[in-house]
């Protein structure tokens, strides 16, 4: 059974830090951060792959780092200068790739980050 666990949310000041950590199972070509706050969509906060390509959502750049160790199957994110609209369930996600050409995602269980005064 495939297993992603995160750690690291909570509550934080609006212009504080946070960082996720996530740990997997097993190997991912590409892993990353959702995020879905109350009433709205689930969107991509920040992915990379085994290559370590990023990806960025743009309401994040500049603000958001994600890093991942490759040998240790973990993914994490720093989050500085947080803003109350980063409030939201953050979610990792691992993302298998087939040479059939479909996708598989998987999804941790989600850690709430809530940023205000």
């Amino acid at each position: 059974q495939v297993q992603l666990v995160e750690s690291g949310g909570g509550l934080v000041q609006p212009g504080g830090s946070l960082r996720l950590s996530c740990a997997a199972s097993r190997s991912f070509f590409s892993m990353g951060w959702y995020r879905q706050a109350p009433g709205k969509e689930r969107e991509l906060v920040a992915a990379v792959n085994s290559g370590g390509s990023t990806n960025y959502g743009d309401s994040v750049k500049g603000r958001f780092t994600i890093s991942r160790d490759n040998a240790k199957n973990t993914v994490s994110l720093q989050m500085n200068s947080l803003k109350p609209e980063d409030t939201a369930v953050y979610y990792c996600n691992g993302r298998m790739y087939y040479s059939d050409n479909t996708v598989t995602d998987y999804w941790g269980q989600g850690t709430q980050v809530t940023v205000s005064s």
